[in-house]
């Protein structure tokens, strides 16, 4: 049933605790994250699954389902989050990783690409700053060091916003306490981005409470320097998964994410004995695979120092043709290096 989905902004709010609560009454944390995202159907959510969430609420069945919602999502240009979880205007995204993966990259990314855009970025600084986030304060539009700041300066704002900050003010409560007091003011759309600087989130089920879109990291590809190292199976979005935007956007993801999940069981097979050993009709997959996941690397603006690799912008469209391309075997004559940090496909070399 894509015209409905869990309104996890109310969830949110009304349940601070939602892992604790939600085990307390016999739901698993995955299952609230899952319809949360979309990747479960709210359609084939258990009725008792809906009423037990319903009554941590404190709200009706009624006011805990969306009703033929239409979701946009916020252009990234980074082919990688827009094609397998992009951003839900208006919702929360969580970063899931360990320290040293990326993530604060791509928060500093994020803000640098948004900088010039019609949204107004915020960001507020965790009382235990890192130096790495003391480097994000130049990239943002303000930078606030508390909640009565961050809502003093989202109720003044005329445009769109983008809040950043660090899953400490979940902890504390801050952040459940800021978005309630923002509920009936007149502001602007926000959307949250969120990150744990610490990486204890990648041993919670539900570190963040209800999300609209999750960015795993995958270690993996961090390790072989395969940049923004997001999870193509983990990293999710209720704009791909339950509100059906761009059926051509959904089927791919799908195309994509079938082809990859077989590729990483081959990969460990490989490591082990060889690619020699493979099937005939696994080559074929192995081999995509391994264009895919190269594709999917990016040159970003704020690496250029380190890299020295000029950052890129790739449209949705331009990603959506080139996965195709790779998932037909159109691409199948070119090597994965010749796809590596790149930003879309010169047809070209296709010929």
């Amino acid at each position: 049933m894509k015209e409905i989905r869990l309104n996890a902004e109310l969830l949110r709010r009304k349940v601070p605790n939602l892992t604790v609560a939600a085990k307390s009454i016999g739901i698993r944390p995955a299952t609230v994250s899952n319809l949360c995202t979309g990747k479960i159907d709210l359609g084939k959510a258990e009725v008792r699954t809906l009423v037990g969430l319903a009554s941590l609420a404190n709200c009706t069945v009624d006011e805990l389902i969306l009703k033929e919602v239409k979701g946009n999502m916020i252009p990234t240009h980074i082919k990688v989050l827009d094609f397998f979880a992009p951003v839900v205007a208006g919702g929360t995204v969580g970063i899931v990783a360990r320290p040293g993966m990326g993530q604060l990259v791509i928060l500093a990314e994020l803000l640098h690409r948004l900088k010039e855009s019609t949204y107004e970025t915020i960001l507020l600084m965790p009382e235990s700053t890192t130096a790495d986030m003391k480097e994000l304060a130049d990239l943002a539009n303000y930078v606030v060091t508390s909640i009565e700041e961050a809502f003093d300066k989202m109720t003044k704002q005329d445009s769109e916003i983008v809040f950043f900050t660090d899953r400490s003010y979940i902890i504390s409560g801050d952040l459940l306490d800021l978005q309630e007091r923002l509920v009936g003011q007149k502001t602007r759309e926000i959307t949250t981005i969120l990150v744990d600087i610490s990486g204890d989130v990648v041993d919670e089920d539900m570190p963040y409470g209800p999300l609209e879109s999750l960015w795993q990291l995958d270690a993996d590809l961090a390790a072989r320097q395969l940049f923004p190292a997001i999870h193509p199976l983990h990293s999710t979005s209720s704009i791909v998964e339950s509100i059906d935007l761009d059926q051509k956007h959904s089927t791919l993801r799908q195309r994509a994410q079938q082809l990859l999940r077989r590729y990483k069981e081959l990969r460990s097979f490989v490591n082990l004995h060889g690619k020699e050993r493979l099937q005939e009709k696994d080559i074929a997959i192995f081999n995509r695979g391994e264009l895919l996941e190269s594709y999917f690397t990016q040159p970003l603006f704020v690496a250029e120092a380190f890299t020295k690799q000029t950052g890129l912008e790739v449209s949705l469209t331009e990603t959506l043709r080139d996965v195709e391309i790779i998932l037909d075997g159109r691409a199948d004559r070119l090597t994965p290096e010749q796809l590596l940090y790149i930003g879309s496909i010169n047809t070209n070399k296709l010929q």
